[in-house]
């Protein structure tokens, strides 16, 4: 995308200057024209550039020192030199310090575009290779959706047919329930499978973090900003980028989101330069977004750009039949890490009738529980349940119906006291923020 290419054109004669601005200005590049060396410099600490065209002959800073002033800021940028007929020694000396090309002049304009793009394509090609390094360290795109219960196949049929969809994916479900794996499913499952799925937690950092996380920073733009960074919107590009607790984003950061998902179109912390990526957004929340609306936590123009196609993962409660599947599934997982165990006739029947606030995530940490805490070759229920259970502790039908916010009050303060009220691990259990845990505390009146 031309559009999106930023060049810079430095030449002390102003004609040849002008000219060259204007023609490539009319290919579609973004382009600044400077007639000094350290002109051109000053504006790199707020402009990152693609493509610099430099004179090598220049009063002051000549082009071969400018050349390595760029490389020292931007050393992916590719510089093409200039060069009268007396100086070619001169420019292949530049091209040892890092030139892509030179042109003697007076050049032709057309074997200039030729040049110009090679160049872009060394440099995408090796954007691309280092972005999908980036990628295959974040990601790890291995991933299993475990049941055969009739709420979670239809979930999965609904998957598969929005995953053909270019537009935004809403996700809800409790936490704990696996939003992310359908979130990789979409992902997976959609015509961008070979490109990169990134993800973050949007309740996970402050809000200035948050911003330069999701869409970069250039050099100084804050206090820690050493060198310019990409952020996750350009490391997703032609991929999808999955924000978790959508719910939990800062209001002044939903404005910049919802601009993002119109136009495609962001600016980095600290820089006035446009730059737009092809990304495929799905979020998630464990929030009721509507009522979030209500409480002005949540923009409402957001909500209804997001919840064009919408998913609801079940509870595990929902999904018993599948609960036995699951527990073989982590049982075999932790067995390769702490040695073989099985899991007795009395554990799977309790586990089958427990509620599960935590869903999924829970049942792992139950697993791994017993499989570390078990003496034996066989867990049994006190292996899992360490503190014993309670009534309210298990799905039965004659049993009087708590609410939600009752099941998950008592899920936090169960998860609280077995990390003897470490909130940091209660909250990394749980699948939330450490903010988000603080503001349940609050809101429930727990007390230690």
């Amino acid at each position: 995308m031309k559009e999106s290419v930023q060049m810079i054109v430095v030449d002390d004669e102003q004609d040849l200057l002008q000219l060259l601005v204007q023609r490539l200005k009319r290919k579609g590049y973004q382009v600044s024209g400077f007639a000094s060396g350290h002109e051109a410099l000053k504006q790199m600490e707020q402009t990152s550039y693609d493509i610099g065209i430099y004179d090598i002959k220049m009063p002051g800073m000549d082009g071969i020192e400018l050349l390595r002033e760029s490389k020292k800021r931007s050393p992916n940028m590719e510089v093409i030199m200039l060069t009268g007929h007396g100086t070619v020694e001169t420019a292949i000396d530049a091209m040892k310090s890092g030139a892509y090309d030179y042109l003697t002049k007076p050049y032709n304009l057309a074997e200039l575009d030729v040049i110009i793009q090679k160049a872009l394509e060394k440099k995408q090609l090796f954007e691309e290779n280092k972005r999908l390094k980036e990628v295959m360290q974040i990601e790890g795109m291995q991933f299993e959706i475990i049941g055969e219960h009739p709420k979670l196949k239809m979930l999965l049929e609904m998957t598969k047919r929005l995953a053909q969809s270019h537009v935004p994916v809403l996700i809800e479900g409790e936490s704990g329930t696996g939003k992310e794996l359908i979130a990789r499913a979409v992902h997976t499952w959609s015509e961008r499978s070979n490109q990169p799925f990134i993800a973050i937690n949007s309740g996970a950092l402050m809000e200035n973090l948050l911003e330069s996380e999701l869409f970069g920073h250039t050099k100084g733009a804050f206090t820690g900003a050493v060198s310019e960074k990409k952020g996750l919107v350009e490391m997703a590009h032609k991929g999808t980028l999955f924000l978790d607790e959508i719910g939990e984003m800062p209001l002044s950061l939903q404005v910049k989101l919802l601009r993002f998902l119109e136009s495609g179109e962001f600016r980095r912390v600290g820089e006035n330069q446009l730059r737009r990526v092809d990304v495929r957004l799905v979020a998630a929340t464990n929030r009721n977004l509507e009522e979030e609306i209500e409480k002005g936590n949540f923009r409402e123009d957001l909500y209804f750009r997001l919840n064009v196609m919408k998913l609801v993962v079940p509870p595990l409660r929902e999904r018993k039949s599948d609960i036995p599947l699951l527990a073989a599934y982590f049982l075999k997982k932790y067995q390769q890490r702490y040695g073989r165990k099985e899991l007795s006739p009395a554990t799977i029947e309790a586990l089958t009738n427990y509620h599960f606030p935590g869903n999924v995530r829970e049942l792992s940490h139950l697993i791994e529980r017993g499989v570390l805490l078990s003496s034996n070759e066989k867990i049994e229920p006190q292996d899992i349940f360490p503190h014993g259970l309670n009534k309210n502790d298990f799905i039965a039908e004659d049993l009087a119906l708590i609410s939600l916010d009752e099941v998950e009050k008592n899920h936090i303060i169960r998860v609280l006291e077995q990390c003897d009220w470490n909130k940091t691990r209660t909250a990394q259990i749980l699948g939330i923020s450490l903010r988000n845990l603080y503001r349940k505390i609050e809101t429930y009146g727990i007390e230690r």
